[in-house]
């Protein structure tokens, strides 16, 4: 009883998305959230940049090959953490206040459960999945020795994730800002110092990039504990509550495995890239680089329109989750036009950038002028999945993505490859086969399955 009492007395500022305008919260909600998404970027981005021009291609070409690797095991683990911001968003969105200290104490003990796992499970598979992707041997040794010092360091980027997402949940996205603009900029002095100074390599991105995230996690962990908000972290109460852990692996589970899947799917993208060998694989790791700002729009609006759906589908107001989601994707849609016309004209500076080999350039800038449109349709199915997800809906999602991502793009690769023409180009374009039947399907499950259910509202 002196526990609830405790709880049902706290104050709160978070922000409430169940009235007012909603256009002006979307956006106030997901500027922050691209910028911290930009900085976050610049973590990868500042590695590949100096790597690049201070140890060589085959480190940059190393450093591609790790992509997909990290990318399966870090978004699976997100995947938990969409789950968490939606259930504790639910929670907030009714003012039930037991139930969203409940949330987070579960959240954050399952957090750092997982962390274990991530960590051991990373660092003993890392080489079997290099060896998967057929990464060539000249690359190979410092694609391992990259994989081993991050792992060993990730779980600091995880427990930032997951306490990131307690806050979007309750509708800060302002502070998990300020903690990503200090880490990056530290991050980029550790690169200068630890590459370009002591001459480290490939090690010295990798051990810069683990103590930025180890500081992240300590000063979300710090604010957490020492807030006197709703969403207070108290270390006596961690626990697992049966009834939330069922929601949030409910949500969170179809999640993680869509993306852990999609990213697993991209390792055996990367072995057809790097058929092509070194210059290629440096080509289309700078392009990846690139496409990663061009996906800052679509990742901030999914998260706020995951956010927004999740605290009125709480408050119980459908028709008004729904026009939400309408609006985020048509912001989504403009920024990212704005963002792909501007790389299409200045292409080249900006894969040079990252190397200065000819073929490198060339190779790069293909893959910009052929892929970088189709991205908008990504703008659809990102911005909906957000919202699907916010409904309590993560296995349409998940469904639909796999047949996109995995299964479609799979079979456009083996036949494109085998039977029809096998360049750099040809592969590069899978990614926008599985965008574009993912769009379509997914907007057609939307309008069918949810307005129908706003109708009987």
């Amino acid at each position: 009883m002196k526990r609830n009492s405790r709880i049902n007395k706290r104050k709160t500022t978070a922000a409430s998305m169940t009235s007012g305008p909603i256009t002006r919260q979307i956006l106030a909600f997901a500027v922050p959230l691209m910028f911290g998404n930009i900085f976050q970027i610049l973590y990868n981005t500042g590695d590949s940049i100096i790597v690049g021009r201070f140890v060589g291609t085959y480190a940059l070409a190393a450093m591609g090959a790790t992509t997909p690797i990290t990318n399966m095991a870090v978004f699976f683990f997100n995947g938990f953490s969409i789950g968490a911001t939606v259930v504790i968003g639910h929670f907030f969105g009714a003012r039930d206040r037991l139930r969203v200290h409940k949330a987070i104490e579960t959240t954050m003990m399952l957090t750092f459960i997982l962390c274990i796992l991530f960590t051991a499970g990373g660092i003993w598979g890392q080489k079997y999945l290099l060896e998967l992707m057929k990464t060539p041997a000249d690359v190979f040794p410092q694609a391992e020795q990259y994989l081993i010092i991050y792992f060993a360091g990730a779980s600091s980027l995880l427990i930032y994730n997951m306490v990131s997402g307690i806050l979007r949940a309750v509708g800060d996205s302002v502070r998990p800002l300020y903690f990503l603009v200090i880490t990056s900029v530290l991050n980029i002095l550790l690169d200068f110092l630890f590459v370009v100074g002591l001459k480290w390599g490939i090690a010295g991105a990798a051990i810069a990039t683990v103590i930025a995230e180890f500081t992240s996690a300590v000063l979300t962990l710090i604010l957490l504990t020492n807030t006197e908000d709703i969403y207070k972290l108290v270390w006596k109460d961690l626990s697992i509550d049966r009834s939330i852990f069922g929601q949030i692996m409910a949500i969170g589970l179809p999640n993680a495995i869509q993306t852990a899947v999609t990213s697993f799917s991209n390792v055996f993208v990367q072995s057809y890239v790097n058929f092509f060998g070194a210059n290629v694989m440096a080509g289309w790791a700078a392009y990846n680089r690139l496409d990663q700002f061009v996906m800052l729009p679509m990742q901030s609006m999914a998260m706020a329109a995951t956010t927004f759906v999740s605290q009125n589908i709480g408050a119980a107001d459908v028709k008004r989750a729904n026009r939400g989601t309408k609006i985020s994707i048509a912001l989504t849609l403009i920024i990212t036009f704005c963002i792909i016309s501007i790389l299409q004209i200045c292409a080249v500076p900006a894969i040079r950038l990252f190397d200065t080999h000819k073929e490198v350039i060339e190779v790069g800038v293909t893959f910009v002028r052929v892929n970088m449109y189709f991205l908008l349709f990504n703008c659809i199915n990102h911005v909906l999945a957000g919202a699907l997800r916010g409904r309590g809906d993560s296995t349409a999602p998940m469904i639909i993505m796999l047949l996109s991502f995995v299964l479609f793009r799979q079979i456009y690769l083996y036949l494109i490859t085998n039977f029809f023409i096998n360049t750099p180009a040809a592969v590069g374009f899978g990614y926008p086969v599985g965008w574009m039947i993912c769009a379509v399907i997914e907007v057609t499950y939307f309008f069918i399955c949810w307005n129908k259910k706003e109708k009987t509202k």
